[in-house]
């Protein structure tokens, strides 16, 4: 699998991806998008075009000279084991881990702050409603403030009539 840079931007582009432009002596263009086969086709300058990779290193915008890149490429190189080293990153990690899950725990203490009371809450709303499956019917009929007042609907002979007509 070959990667190759986009003409005009430099990104990568990956086999299969892209648009390729070749021209009549042979030489291949490749962009890895269509905006950047658009400006190619508009004869635009990618060192004037801000968002390019040429752009930002033509005017010193761009970090590969940065000290913290290169401490990002020292770190993938191997180093010789060192035994203190060793057991101190293991303390670190340790105590890393620690902090990592007291915050978590402060973090869900935080979030469950008002839960209780929205809880209680919600638990006396569903006792008001439902008082009449908690106390005795007998107590109930001691207390009518307690039962929900009967409604009576009337309904007329000849409805109730019609009704088992259809249902036949």
């Amino acid at each position: 699998m070959r990667l190759e840079k986009c003409w005009f931007c430099s990104s990568t582009v990956y086999p299969g991806h892209g648009i390729q432009f070749v021209r009549n002596d042979a030489k291949v263009f490749r962009f890895c998008r269509s905006k950047c086969h658009k400006n190619f086709k508009m004869k635009r300058n990618p060192r004037k075009v801000k968002w390019t990779k040429a752009y930002r290193r033509l005017h010193g915008k761009d970090m590969t000279q940065d000290s913290t890149f290169e401490f990002e490429r020292k770190r993938n190189r191997p180093e010789r084991y060192d035994r203190n080293l060793a057991e101190n990153t293991l303390k670190a990690i340790k105590k890393i881990d620690k902090v990592r899950e007291d915050r978590a725990a402060g973090h869900h203490t935080l979030r469950m702050k008002g839960k209780k009371a929205k809880k209680q809450r919600e638990e006396a709303k569903e006792l008001e409603q439902g008082i009449t499956l908690v106390k005795a019917p007998s107590v109930l009929q001691e207390e009518p403030s307690l039962t929900l007042p009967k409604i009576k609907v009337k309904v007329s002979h000849q409805e109730s009539q019609e009704n088992r007509a259809m249902e036949e």
